[in-house]
């Protein structure tokens, strides 16, 4: 078996190669083949289909329960305030810099290596299944989800992103409806009761001011926005309609379809989503990956930004090195020394949890 350290260092290794890679959301063939390298230099048996790339351990058991580890390795694209070239992986002052190195590399390089530490072990209570996902970033449907059928049923989960080794142990769904608020199209110079900008103001006010009754101990309260509206195109014409986009962040004491359900009893207009699969998840407190990660010092909180915790029905953690406000930033990086503390905690996390 390899050391910590081995399996450390050669997880920079290819941390550096993802990065100087391009993976964008649905483009990520080149980096699967890194991730099919690694678990063959490591002689671990793996299948892909489409960019997702996943493994069971050795001695997997069908009459055991099993956990899955996951993170993604595409990206979104450069913002235009990159100082740095986004795909030269590099080290300054400890920091790993390039794109995808903090959102969601370290993460996935940590499980990884992590994945590997368990991997030959003979005695497990769990079955341990990887899966490095493509297409997190654009919630497509070439992702974790199409992978599902061809696993196990997972008993729980841990979901690799940037909490800074914290315990995500609940994250906000999310529900984007497209609105249709119907009028009569007529000449502006004419008298119209039926304007549908003007039928919109107390649609716009209703998702302003509604407040959901359920409000979550770890997410708060269900957060409805208003972030786009569209009418009209000649200053001379009253159109047919007003369009709305309500961007909805789901707790986890609703799945989608109920909030849906509340929208569409309520307001005055057609409302369409555009997916109802991204639901809120959570675990409990008292879960046994959470109380092994609470034991070691690890904090608890709900997250408000979305993963491909949202397509799994097990519960799921979301834990990972790196820090979530540094995603999607421009010159990302990640700290080397977070990577290293990444690897020992999930490995510790794993067996203590494996022991209770």
């Amino acid at each position: 078996m390899k050391s910590i350290e081995i399996l450390t260092q050669e997880s920079i290794a290819l941390l550096k190669s993802l990065i100087e890679t391009p993976s964008f959301s649905s483009e990520e063939d080149q980096t699967a083949i890194l991730i099919e390298n690694w678990f063959t230099q490591n002689d671990i048996p793996f299948e892909r289909e489409n960019n997702n790339v996943w493994a069971f351990n050795k001695h997997f058991d069908k009459n055991k329960p099993t956990l899955l580890l996951n993170s993604h390795h595409d990206t979104v694209k450069p913002n235009q305030g990159y100082t740095n070239d986004p795909f030269n992986a590099f080290i300054e002052n400890g920091k790993l810099f390039g794109l995808g190195s903090n959102d969601a590399g370290g993460c996935l390089v940590s499980l990884l290596a992590t994945f590997v530490h368990f991997y030959p072990a003979e005695i497990l209570p769990y079955n341990i299944v990887i899966v490095a996902s493509a297409e997190e970033e654009s919630s497509g449907k070439k992702g974790l989800n199409s992978v599902l059928k061809h696993l196990p049923e997972l008993d729980c989960a841990i979901v690799g992103e940037p909490t800074l080794m914290q315990l995500a142990v609940a994250e906000k769904g999310l529900l984007v409806l497209d609105v249709i608020v119907k009028g009569t199209a007529s000449h502006a110079a004419h008298n119209n009761l039926d304007n549908p900008i003007y039928n919109a103001i107390p649609v716009i006010e209703w998702f302003n001011s509604f407040k959901f009754e359920r409000i979550s101990d770890v997410l708060g309260p269900v957060k409805m926005t208003v972030t786009a509206i569209n009418a009209g195109k000649q200053h001379n014409v009253v159109p047919s309609q007003c369009d709305l986009v309500i961007d909805i962040r789901v707790n986890d004491c609703y799945n989608n379809s109920e909030i849906l359900e509340t929208v569409r009893k309520d307001v005055n207009a057609e409302v369409n989503p555009r997916s109802m699969h991204l639901n809120a998840s959570s675990i409990p407190v008292n879960h046994g990956l959470v109380k092994a990660g609470i034991a070691l010092g690890r904090t608890t909180y709900g997250s408000p930004t979305l993963s491909d915790q949202s397509v799994l029905s097990c519960k799921s953690l979301k834990l990972g090195p790196g820090e979530t406000l540094r995603s999607h930033s421009a010159d990302e990086f990640i700290y080397i020394s977070e990577i290293e503390e990444g690897i020992q905690l999930y490995i510790k996390i794993l067996e203590d949890f494996f022991r209770s």
